[in-house]
């Protein structure tokens, strides 16, 4: 099963305001609504899949094995789910798919105006949020200092990170690629329940971890993107900014909220995400009675890339070390 990677494009400020990701998109979006569609071909056994994010192309891999045509990893050059930009050969491999697979959040806001100006196309598209529909929860921010704008508070988008909406999603990308391939069924399925098994287990240890845990607080001198996992395990957690905040600097409130909460409950570590600088958490630290402490990384999946996955990067194996990371913070 061939395994392509599609790099993603940076803006020149990095981080793109979602507002200025949608007007960008104008010129070649003008030019795919007066472009014949391209319809998927039906297979006659395999699959053609694009995923936007690691995880779900993880997943879809896993599932699919050596029976898929090829699976297209459109976000694999360590840029953050967030500021992405399609490009116009992104749009043809989505158009050319059996299967195209995304979030569906605010940062998916692209996908919506692309099938709409492509209505012919016979992609099967799979919006995340969508599948697991009640699910879902609102994105909240567990600092000081945080306003909603005039739209009211926007999905969480970050499903992935819950094992168990994992378990949701696997199964029914396992359906849906034993209906339109039929030819590999029985593969499927018998991939996916195995996979699946792999993920219980691992939500078990995660359950088993938190359940003797002497402490159930995390603190993030960063984003949040862990809801999912926190409420799906019974966690406090405090951060500088909510998960899809493009914030960097935090205020003088927000450093000495959690510089006390530090203090107050003691806690032995302060969490960062992959990527991120650690200039607030150092901060933090700083302002505390123990300046010594350690910042951890978890690891978020929102830019991992091609490099990572030619070295064996997978959800399951991720997710794993997440969770000794964060066996240092609640022993």
């Amino acid at each position: 099963m061939p395994v392509v990677f599609q790099g993603a494009r940076k803006g020149e400020n990095g981080e793109m305001s979602k507002c200025f990701l949608l007007a960008a998109f104008t010129a070649w979006f003008s030019v795919s609504a007066y472009a014949e569609p391209i319809p998927a071909q039906p297979p006659s056994g395999g699959l053609t899949v694009t995923a936007t994010l690691f995880p779900v192309f993880d997943w879809a891999r896993q599932i699919a094995g050596d029976k898929a045509k090829s699976i297209h990893l459109l976000l694999d050059s360590g840029v953050d789910l967030h500021s992405y930009q399609p490009s116009a050969g992104d749009i043809v491999k989505i158009l050319s798919s059996d299967i195209f697979l995304y979030v569906g959040g605010t940062s998916d806001a692209w996908v919506e105006d692309l099938f709409a100006r492509n209505a012919k196309t016979k992609v099967r598209a799979v919006n995340l949020l969508n599948l697991l529909g009640g699910a879902v929860k609102t994105e909240t921010h567990v600092g000081e200092e945080h306003h909603h704008g005039e739209e009211g508070p926007e999905r969480d988008e970050h499903v992935w990170l819950s094992l168990r909406h994992a378990q949701t999603v696997c199964t029914r990308l396992a359906e849906l690629f034993a209906e339109l391939d039929p030819v590999n069924a029985t593969a499927y399925k018998a991939r996916s329940a195995s996979y699946l098994g792999e993920l219980h287990t691992l939500d078990e240890a995660y359950k088993a971890t938190f359940a003797a845990a002497s402490r159930k607080v995390l603190l993030f001198g960063d984003r949040f993107p862990f809801r999912y996992l926190a409420d799906d395990y019974g966690l406090t957690c405090y951060a500088a900014f909510p998960g899809c905040s493009s914030e960097t600097a935090a205020s003088f409130k927000t450093i000495v909220s959690l510089s006390k909460q530090m203090d107050e409950l003691d806690l032995p570590a302060i969490f960062i995400l992959e990527g991120s600088s650690s200039q607030i958490a150092q901060t933090v630290l700083r302002n505390t009675k123990r300046p010594n402490r350690p910042i951890l990384t978890l690891d978020s999946m929102q830019g991992t890339a091609k490099e990572d996955i030619e070295r064996g990067a997978t959800y399951l194996g991720i997710m794993r070390q997440n969770l000794e990371t964060l066996k240092k913070a609640v022993k």
